[in-house]
């Protein structure tokens, strides 16, 4: 057969043809790799000095999945259909196909990659890789036969859990299951593969008996199938609101496994194409694709990032000991500093405790926790020691002083390259900057709380941060696997201040008579995690009051702080932490705080307010129209010009919908001139908080979006 493929690797060794997949960088099926493979295939099938097939792939992936920027941009339903199916008949040829077809499963095999696997007739995997179907993470379902034959491999309910989850299982779980048919250590993978061809070649294992389509005994009967598929539709409906994935998953399994499997596949494959013309799905191709993008500015373009081995981790408390978890865990040398002994105590107390889950869910051992502390972490009470480190993090008290003194220390010992980053939620960076000798050394790093979970990385460049310091921080961002989003300096950064947006409409409603209780739910039936009294009482009161006082400050009239805001705050009922804020914690579920119902009907009786009936979409809009344009003001500011970035920043650290895309998306799906209207609207009744952003008027007139697709 020919040899002259570009991305297979073709060799010929006793009667079995070895097609090595190699389409960097993680073996994507696009349209043209997809191709070439079929046509490799074919000549294996026409070629009568071959027995037998081995598929492999390279690196740490046998197959990745497709390429979902070519899904992502066809609108057309039939024409997702048309090339959709065109793929699934290629599975059914190899699995019909004349040879057997061994998969030696090297890496990854994921999304189309476990479907071709499963077309094959033997699957031999090499320990501790993933295998799976994760395509309703972005919007999807398996499209060419996955959903079919996962089942008649590994059973329905493990088919339904690994489809609708999208989560993949390592080798191991994958063997117990029948979906590999053998666990092979990777160096000897090959040679696995090469004796489970020759015992097709000597008969030893029958082709037909072997085709998954004719893999019937875990097939569950019509009675079986229809009451576990209607507790699954259940529980997909209070896991998945707002998704159209999973629903379609369980469908595709509802109307197939039958014994004639091809119409069944197509049946999929249509399913597949509903999905993928969705604007669900497109939003979070969109959100997979551009997290994938975050921090691949154009500044930095080229710049060759330092190496960060050695990183000091300045403050034990929560956020510190967070990120020190993190350092540990994706394998930096860390150095814990604070200010005596006990802290650095309690400071390694809290690190421990992070591991507490891992641990609980095996994925680690406390002997291994002890071995990782004892190896890589190293702490002190001396700055002095902290000469040899590339990156320093700062988390102490939230006192500019403090600050500037710790920095103004740290670079007469420090080396010239050390990166200085501070993780303060509040103070102006170019401000913290200023008593070093060179202020292009110092960054924000906004790590989100807790630190060693949320995804998200706010980076923020002061005034003079160089391009190598950026370079340098958002190499690390991606290091310690968190999505780094560049904002500039300014009050609340990015999200703090976008959150604030988001929320900060709620008081005028309730100011306007509109039950609190109507704003929480609104908001929750959105898709946000929380409402924002629920949100306000976690992260404290008194914490968000000095913020807004802050805004206040330096922003000017449009962020002055509510009456009504000044009142809750007087109170002394901070959240959660003072056993009381907007709900009281006294009981055994939160109620409304009696204090806060108080002076808020108080507060209306003494401005001739009465209740208002509002409508929860309604709700809805005033709090997005405010959210939307904070981020049009920060987009005028400079803060951040980024429509996907922030967008992403919504999601990762707010928990905003991420099958509604982000806020800015979200504003274009409403149209921009509709928001405008909105706010105009709502100024009228509200006062300046509300007014119009330059850009929102400029776009509503001009017919802009924020996203230029």
């Amino acid at each position: 057969m020919e040899t002259g493929f570009k991305g297979i690797e073709v060799e010929q060794k006793d009667g079995v043809a070895i097609l090595t997949m190699n389409n960097p960088p993680v073996n994507q099926l696009s349209p043209d790799f997809a191709m070439e493979l079929g046509r490799a295939i074919a000549e294996a099938f026409g070629d009568d000095g071959i027995k037998a097939i081995i598929l492999t792939g390279t690196g740490k992936n046998f197959i990745a999945g497709a390429d979902i920027r070519q899904v992502q941009a066809i609108k057309d339903e039939n024409t997702v259909f048309t090339q959709a199916l065109t793929w699934a008949q290629f599975m059914n040829q190899i699995e019909m196909g004349p040879k057997p077809v061994i998969c030696a499963i090297n890496g990854n095999a994921l999304g189309g990659g476990l479907e071709l696997a499963m077309a094959g007739h033997y699957r031999v995997a090499a320990k501790g890789i993933n295998l799976g179907q994760p395509e309703v993470q972005i919007g999807l379902i398996p499209g060419a036969g996955g959903t079919q034959r996962l089942p008649r491999l590994i059973g329905l309910p493990n088919a339904v859990e690994m489809i609708t989850t999208g989560k993949p299982i390592k080798t191991e779980k994958a063997y117990s299951r029948d979906l590999v048919d053998e666990m092979v250590e990777s160096d000897v993978l090959m040679h696995a593969a090469m004796k489970a061809a020759s015992r097709f070649i000597r008969g030893e294992l029958n082709l037909d008996t072997r085709r998954t389509r004719n893999v019937i005994g875990r097939l569950p009967s019509a009675a079986e199938k229809k009451a576990f598929l209607n507790a699954s539709k259940m529980m997909a409906a209070s896991k998945a609101k707002g998704y159209i994935a999973p629903f379609k998953a369980i469908e595709a399994m509802e109307k197939g496994l039958n014994f004639n499997i091809e119409p069944d596949i197509e049946k999929e494959v249509r399913l597949f194409a509903e999905c993928a013309v969705s604007d669900v799905a497109k939003n979070l191709m969109a959100i997979f694709l551009n997290t994938r993008a975050a921090g691949k500015l154009p500044r930095i373009k080229g710049i060759e990032p330092a190496e960060v081995k050695r990183v000091a981790m300045l403050g034990g408390g929560v956020m510190g000991s967070g990120i020190v978890s993190i350092l540990l865990s994706s394998g930096f040398e860390a150095v814990l500093w604070d200010i005596n002994d006990e802290a650095i105590s309690k400071g390694i107390a809290a690190v421990r405790k992070t591991y507490d889950y891992p641990i609980k869910k095996k994925k680690m051992t406390p002997a291994g926790v002890d071995a990782m502390l004892e190896k890589q972490l190293t702490t002190t009470t001396s700055l002095e020691d902290l000469k040899e480190v590339d990156l320093v993090i700062e988390a102490v008290l939230e006192d500019m002083k403090v600050k500037q003194d710790i920095w103004k220390r740290l670079e007469g010992i420090c080396q010239a390259g050390t990166v200085f980053a501070t993780n303060t939620s509040a103070l102006p960076i170019t401000e913290m900057a200023t008593v070093l000798g060179d202020p292009g050394r110092m960054i924000g790093l906004h790590f989100f709380n807790p630190a060693h979970r949320m995804q998200l990385l706010e980076v923020i460049c002061a005034e003079k941060t160089s391009d190598q310091t950026l370079a340098t921080s958002v190499a690390f961002a991606r290091a310690i696997k968190k999505v780094p989003i560049v904002v500039n300096d300014g009050p609340g950064f990015y999200v703090s201040r976008q959150l604030g947006g988001l929320f900060g409409g709620a008081v005028f409603l309730t100011a306007d008579g509109v039950d609190g209780a109507d704003i929480e739910r609104a908001m929750v039936e959105f898709g946000m995690p929380m409402g924002p009294a629920t949100l306000a009482d976690l992260t404290g009161i008194d914490i968000n009051y000095h913020v807004a006082k802050t805004f206040e400050k330096r922003l000017g009239e449009r962020y002055k702080v509510h009456p009504l805001t000044e009142l809750v705050y007087q109170t002394g009922c901070y959240g959660r932490k003072t056993g009381s804020g907007y709900f009281d914690y006294s009981g055994e579920k939160p109620v409304p705080n009696p204090k806060v119902l108080a002076i808020t009907q108080k507060y209306l009786e003494e401005n001739g307010v009465k209740p208002r009936k509002m409508r929860r979409p309604e709700i809805v809009d005033v709090m997005l129209a405010l959210g939307i344009n904070e981020a049009a003001l920060m987009m005028e500011e400079g803060i951040c010009d980024r429509p996907q970035d922030m967008d992403l920043a919504m999601i990762y650290g707010t928990g905003f919908p991420p099958y509604r895309g982000g806020i800015l998306r979200y504003a274009d799906k409403w149209g921009v001139k509709n928001v405008y209207e909105k706010l105009l609207e709502l100024e009228e009744r509200y006062g300046i908080r509300f007014k119009p952003a330059n850009l929102l008027k400029e776009m509503a007139e001009t017919g802009k979006t924020f996203y230029a697709d």
